[in-house]
């Protein structure tokens, strides 16, 4: 398979070059290969030709956290719509949390998870591994297998672990394996079973809240275990401003600390809860770490420009619509978040100069490969032909109509935005175009 794109515009970064000027080029790929590149046009036989005049062309994203729900909840979600909605968004890898039914805690569910992955051929999905059996907080699962078997990190994510000795161990034998810990940062003497951020919106509104400090309490907890063991300590979905101060001062003391953000925790705060015709919180607006206030978001977005975080992540965590039709307080945490994730960065930080395009690109690439040692995020000949083509100019509307994902719990539905994927190649096999 010979597939030329032609007239792509693109940034001289993500072609490995130390400047970030526009230029158009052509671009061949052979097989699952970058073959050539260049300025002039490009003659030959090729099986397919691309004209994407007026788009830009960039490596296909990358997204440090994933719920694709299989194997065990796949009415929400399955590895091959997880996959197809990962490709829309541009998408090319995918790293996926271990809260499946099982729990991934064993070397036969990662195989599984990542043969599964392989099979429907989409999007490389990269499976973690559960820091304790169960997710249950209890015994430490046996890191060196589940590395042996595919998994690029350890995480209980979907819940905080709670004890420190607990904690400050998978952190020592995840350097001995050299795989990071992700953490989410969730005290539950804290958090104690709220659904929102607790400020006015839980008062007014007499939902049970969820303190701030249940994150930033466990993120000063990891920085300082990473600062004594010298393990690699990722923060994942961080939305408080203690959490960002804590962050800060670990990486600048020269702590192996690296951190996230989403772009809900980016844009929307508690105040923003969309409120139903019956007077009720909707909970296609509920996930943990929840939306905080208007300053810890303010907070969110400088950290963001000012580059204390080192990639962005969607956090996609698909329900069905029954789930999250319940009152806030019995609904599901999680919202979806990879068809969304680009247009939302794009629109509301790329158009408004307050970030590059290339930086952003940077920040869904190759910073966020880099947290699991995956090679990715420039336009280089003898690369794996990973990338995406993105229509920056054309608004477009978010609606149920938009979404891959078997699931539509999203709070940015009716915005308006730029910046579709309007084409991803994997590995040089064309997965989504528009």
């Amino acid at each position: 398979m010979k597939l030329l794109i032609s007239n792509a515009t693109t940034s001289t970064h993500l072609l490995g070059e130390d400047s970030d000027q526009e230029v158009t080029i052509n671009l061949v790929i052979t097989n699952s290969i970058i073959s050539e590149i260049s300025i002039r046009p490009i003659v030959g036989e090729f099986d397919q030709i691309i004209d994407a005049k007026g788009l830009f062309l960039s490596p296909g994203f990358v997204d440090p956290q994933v719920h694709f729900r299989e194997p065990g909840m796949e009415y929400k979600e399955d590895i091959e719509s997880g996959s197809k909605a990962a490709a829309k968004g541009g998408f090319t890898q995918v790293i996926s949390m271990p809260n499946t039914t099982p729990v991934a805690d064993t070397p036969p569910v990662i195989a599984n998870m990542k043969q599964r992955s392989q099979d429907v051929g989409i999007c490389k999905v990269h499976p973690t591994g559960s820091l304790s059996i169960g997710l249950a907080g209890k015994s430490i699962t046996d890191f060196k297998a589940l590395k042996g078997a595919g998994a690029v990190a350890i995480t209980d994510d979907g819940k905080g672990v709670q004890s420190d000795a607990l904690f400050k161990l998978a952190l020592t034998l995840a350097k001995d394996v050299n795989l990071p810990i992700l953490d989410h940062a969730e005290d539950e003497s804290l958090s104690a079973g709220g659904s929102i951020h607790r400020g006015k919106i839980s008062q007014k509104y007499n939902v049970k809240g969820i303190a701030a400090d249940s994150e930033s309490i466990h993120i000063e907890r990891g920085c300082n275990l990473a600062k004594e063991t010298g393990a690699h300590y990722h923060a994942l979905h961080v939305s408080t401003k203690k959490s960002i101060d804590a962050i800060k001062q670990a990486k600048s003391s020269g702590v192996k600390v690296t951190a996230e953000v989403s772009p809900h925790h980016l844009l929307l705060c508690d105040e923003d809860i969309a409120v139903k015709s019956d007077g009720s919180l909707d909970a296609n607006w509920k996930m943990n770490p929840p939306l905080r206030s208007r300053q810890d978001m303010l907070a969110c977005q400088q950290a963001l420009i000012d580059g204390t975080f080192d990639a962005i992540a969607t956090d996609h965590a698909p329900h069905s619509p029954d789930e999250k039709s319940l009152p806030i307080e019995l609904a599901p945490f999680g919202i979806i978040g990879l068809e969304t994730a680009f247009p939302l960065i794009y629109s509301y930080f790329v158009k408004t100069q307050q970030l590059t395009l290339a930086r952003c690109v940077d920040l869904m690439s190759k910073q966020a490969g880099e947290l699991f040692g995956i090679q990715c995020g420039r336009l280089l000949i003898g690369a794996c032909a990973d990338i995406c083509l993105l229509d920056l100019s054309t608004p477009f509307t978010v609606d149920d109509s938009y979404f891959a994902s078997k699931s539509n719990n999203s709070p940015f539905k009716e915005f308006a935005l730029y910046g579709k994927p309007v084409l991803t190649i994997n590995s040089g096999k064309i997965v989504y175009q528009e």
